[in-house]
C-alpha cells in the first residue's frame, strides 16, 4: 500500500472512530461507572470484537478479488454510496448520546466479554467494513499484505480512540449531555465523510 493511499485511510478511521458510536458508547459508559483500569477489560474485549469482523470481511473481499473484479468494483461503489450515506446520518442525527449506568458490579471478565459482543455482532460495523476496504486495496497487486496493513491500521486507530474516550468519559460527560456539541461534532465528521466518499469516487478506476 503506497504511503499516501496509508495515510488518506488512517484518516478515514480516525474520523470513524471518533464518530459516536456503540463502542464509543461502551468505552465511555466503563470509564464513568468503573474507572479507566477496569475500562481496559472493555477497550479490549472491543478490539477483539473487531478483528474477528475484520478477519471475516477480509476473507470475504479476498475470495471477491480473486473471483471477479467487476463485483469488487461494484462493492467498491456501494462503499462511496455507503460513506455518503452515513455522513448524512451524522449531519441528521439529533445531539443526544445515551450513556448507560453501570450500577451492575464489575467483573472483569464479563465486560471483556460484553464487550466482543457489542462489536462482533454490530451490523453496522460488518457494513462499514465492507464499504471501507474495497477502497483502499488494490485488486491488482496481493490483498494480503494489505489487509493486514488496513486491519492493524484500524484496531491500532480504534483501541487509542476507546482508550481516549474512556479515559476522559469524566470531562466527557459535559459534552455528552450537550446537544449543541455533540450536534456539531456529528455535523463535522458527516461533513468529513461525504468529503471522503467524494475524494474516493474521484480516483481513477484501478485495473
Amino acid at each position: 500500500m503506497a504511503f499516501n493511499l496509508w495515510l488518506a485511510f488512517l484518516a478515514t478511521a480516525l474520523l470513524i472512530s471518533l464518530s459516536p458510536g456503540a463502542g464509543a458508547i461502551t468505552s465511555m459508559s466503563y470509564g464513568l461507572n468503573h474507572g479507566m483500569r477496569n475500562a481496559v477489560f472493555a477497550v479490549l474485549g472491543l478490539q477483539v470484537g473487531f478483528a474477528l469482523q475484520i478477519l471475516v470481511v477480509g476473507v470475504g473481499l479476498g475470495s471477491v478479488i480473486a473471483t471477479s473484479d467487476t463485483l469488487f468494483h461494484i462493492i467498491k461503489w456501494f462503499g462511496v454510496a455507503y460513506l455518503i450515506w452515513l455522513g448524512i446520518g451524522r449531519w441528521r442525527a439529533g445531539g443526544t448520546m445515551s450513556l448507560h449506568a453501570g450500577a451492575v458490579e464489575f467483573k472483569p471478565r464479563r465486560a471483556f466479554l460484553q464487550s466482543v459482543l457489542v462489536n462482533l455482532t454490530n451490523p453496522k460495523a460488518t457494513v462499514f467494513l465492507v464499504a471501507l476496504l474495497p477502497q483502499f486495496i488494490d485488486p491488482a497487486q496481493s490483498h494480503l499484505p494489505q489487509l493486514l496493513i488496513i486491519g492493524c491500521t484500524l484496531l491500532a486507530v480504534d483501541m487509542l480512540v476507546m482508550t481516549g474516550y474512556s479515559s476522559l468519559a469524566s470531562r466527557l460527560r459535559k459534552m455528552t449531555s450537550n446537544p449543541r456539541a455533540v450536534m456539531r461534532l456529528n455535523r463535522v465528521t458527516g461533513s468529513a465523510l461525504i468529503g471522503a466518499a467524494l475524494l474516493l469516487s474521484a480516483e481513477p478506476a484501478r485495473n
